[in-house]
Parts: structure tokens; sequence; C-alpha cells
């Protein structure tokens, strides 16, 4: 049985009503993308030049750091606070204080009211695992992360590497110099990645 052409012709109009359909979403979504990786590129650059200007003050000072405690608490969120390198992996991020979108589009994300890299207890430091923490999961236990901050350069030694459920409390306080990074899990993920990888270190004794 043959099919009428004004059928035909409605199945045609449907294919291309629903094809410029498609082709605008993606379009947007491409938009959107590009808006984004730009708005974080100008952030992170310019979290870097904020991060060069303290350097040259210290330097000017002779290199004296004064943090304190309740210097740490009146951080301004999105100040750049330290610097994480870790070299075998090619990792060199400027750190920014908190956590919200707009820091963690900076660059990887102080947790406010943990310790600063240098200071007693535990320096928590987050990143998204599409940006700035792209190639955390490479780390090995062993491989050394260098930090610069107003508590002093640090050299550590990765100690422990896991992978736990995203709401899993698994954060904690400690007494010694300590340092956790986090990002979600797996790196390559579509979607909402269902865990969190948490990677530890201490000092280089």
């Amino acid at each position: 049985m043959r099919i009428p052409s004004r059928v035909r012709g409605r199945g045609r109009s449907w294919q291309r009503t629903a094809g410029s359909v498609l082709i605008v979403v993606g379009s947007v979504a491409l938009l959107s993308a590009g808006t984004s990786a730009a708005r974080g590129a100008i952030a992170r650059d310019d979290a870097r030049a904020r991060w060069a200007e303290l350097d040259a003050k210290r330097a000017a000072a002779g290199g004296r750091r004064v943090a304190t405690a309740s210097r740490r608490d009146a951080i301004a969120r999105g100040t750049p606070v330290a610097r994480l390198v870790a070299p075998r992996i090619g990792l060199d991020e400027i750190v920014v204080e908190g956590v919200g979108d707009d820091e963690l589009r900076a660059g990887p994300g102080h947790m406010t009211g943990s310790a600063l890299p240098g200071e007693s207890g535990n320096a928590v430091i987050s990143a998204h695992r599409d940006r700035h923490f792209s190639s955390l999961g490479r780390l090995v236990v062993g491989d050394t992360i260098l930090t610069e901050s107003d508590a002093g350069d640090v050299a550590w030694t990765v100690t422990r590497i896991r992978v736990v459920d995203a709401d899993a409390r698994v954060l904690r306080a400690t007494k010694t110099q300590t340092l956790t990074l986090t990002t979600c899990w797996p790196i390559r993920f579509f979607g909402s990645a269902p865990d969190r990888l948490i990677v530890e270190a201490l000092p280089v004794s």
C-alpha cells in the first residue's frame, strides 16, 4: 500500500522541525560551554596575576610571612592563598579561598576553616575533575607535592589515595600538618560523578 504524498510530506516536515530543534539545542549547549570555559580562563589568569602581586610584595618585605589563625579566618572568598604544584603530573595551580562556584572557576578552592598548607592541621583543597584537578587521578603513593602559602613552603609526600562515596564523611581534623586534595570521581565520567577521590599527603621528613 502506498503512503499518501501529504502524509509523507508531514513526516518530512516533522523531521525537518526536529532537526532544527536539535541544531538549536546543540548550538546553545556549545555556546554555554564556550562561555563557561572563557570565564574560567579569565578567572584563572586573574588569580595567577594576584598571586604574582602577593609574591612580589613578600619579596619586597624580605620574604616575611605573617599568617595567623585570626588572619586566616578573615580571608575574603576568592583571594589567592597558596600555590599547589605536583611536578610529576604537571599540575601547577593557584589555590583560592572558598569552594563556591565562583572560586572553583578560578582554581582549586581552600576549604574555609581548614588549615592553610604549612599550618598545623588538615589543609583541605578541592577542585573540579574536568578543570584544575583533571590530572589528579594520575597521582600515586610516594609522589611529591609542593605548596607555597603565607604559612610557609612545604614539600609533601602522597601517603594515601582512596575513592569513597560522594556523600561519605571522610574529611577529618588533624593536629599534625596534613594536606588533603579532593575531586569528583571517576574523572572521565559523563554527568554527576557518584564518588570522590581523596588524596592525602604528609610533609617530607
